[in-house]
């Protein structure tokens, strides 16, 4: 699961524009963010292709130093303090702002990361969605309708 919360073009300290924001924290986001281990991601969205793909393959690259795609841990936050993060998004987390303490935390401490991660995993299990007049299925989930 990616906490896709952090829109390309915005940064960690912006609230994220989803109908979850009321159920995390910032550090809730910031835990689910690492839990993206088990699948490439993809590009989308590209507004300069020639050198988002090259900063893409050149993280790959780097990603594919030590990288532990079988496993369950803290890689994804040691490549975000080595200024390795995979998309914009990830490396907004690790950019001189509020949730650089945390990173830097769950890099060294792949425990303190495992357990934010599974108790932002049960407060997300226990979000009730708005049904009804009080819901919205939106056509575009960036605008209203």
């Amino acid at each position: 699961m990616k906490a896709e919360s952090i829109c390309s073009g915005t940064s960690a300290d912006e609230p994220p524009n989803s109908p979850f924001v009321g159920a995390f924290a910032l550090d809730g986001v910031t835990a689910l963010s690492g839990g993206d281990t088990y699948r490439p991601s993809t590009l989308y969205n590209l507004q300069n292709p020639h050198i988002q793909r090259y900063q893409y393959r050149r993280a790959i690259r780097h990603h594919k130093k030590g990288h532990t795609p079988s496993r369950f841990d803290n890689d994804y936050y040691q490549n975000l303090v080595a200024r390795h993060g995979l998309l914009h998004s990830d490396q907004e987390l690790f950019n001189g702002g509020s949730q650089d303490a945390l990173v830097r935390s769950y890099s060294t401490n792949g425990a303190a990361f495992t357990s934010d991660f599974a108790a932002a995993m049960v407060r997300m299990g226990n979000i009730s969605p708005l049904t009804g007049t009080n819901g919205e299925i939106r056509r575009n989930c960036r605008a209203i309708n």
